[in-house]
């Protein structure tokens, strides 16, 4: 049996476009062992952000990236990267336009 990952004290960063979904906020300070686990707590916290990042299924949608301090989750383990205690996660969308 693995252990539990412990949630650590985390800080969000929130785009200008997807601030109006928690009440303004540029930041947002949080809990999470993982960005997996940092969603969850917007679910339950900011819903409306959490509908603004994740589809119907969950999943990060295409147009949004994650990052854990300067780092794409990608590059990383995705949405099970373990976080430490300060990490800064940013929240970025994609911007098209011509």
């Amino acid at each position: 049996m693995s252990p539990v990952a412990e949630n650590k004290a985390i800080t969000v960063s929130v785009p200008t476009p997807l601030r109006d979904c928690c009440s303004g906020a540029a930041e947002l300070s949080l809990l999470a062992a993982s960005p997996r686990a940092m969603l969850d707590e917007l679910e339950q916290r900011h819903p409306k952000l959490h509908r603004s990042i994740c589809d119907e299924t969950g999943a990060v949608r295409r147009h949004i990236n994650i990052f854990v301090n300067t780092q794409h989750m990608r590059e990383r383990d995705g949405l099970d990267t373990q976080l430490a205690a300060g990490d800064v996660i940013t929240i970025m969308t994609a911007v098209s336009g011509g």
